[in-house]
């Protein structure tokens, strides 16, 4: 396999790992509505294909980041969308 297919299936696993746990919170009725709302919007800039790989994780980065210091955000969803934003800082165009 190629360096740059190798980078791809990289890029895909962790694109789909951070849909996993962004879908996981958006399900979650204990998230208050506003975060459920901008983890939909994460997951729709990471499917958007007509964008690069890194193109995706920083638009979902930048959406992650507004809502991340929310005062009525519970203290788990907070590490897990550190978390999720740890994974996208990863991909780089």
């Amino acid at each position: 396999m190629s360096k740059k297919a190798q980078k791809i299936k990289e890029y895909e696993n962790y694109i789909s790992e951070a849909i996993k746990r962004l879908d996981r919170i958006s399900q979650d009725r204990g998230v208050p509505r506003n975060i459920r709302r901008a983890t939909t919007e994460a997951i729709e800039a990471l499917t958007d294909e007509s964008f690069s790989y890194g193109v995706r994780a920083n638009k979902a980065i930048s959406i992650l980041n507004e809502i991340v210091n929310d005062i009525n955000m519970p203290f788990p969803t907070r590490s897990e969308i550190l978390l999720i934003i740890g994974i996208l800082e990863r991909i780089k165009d």
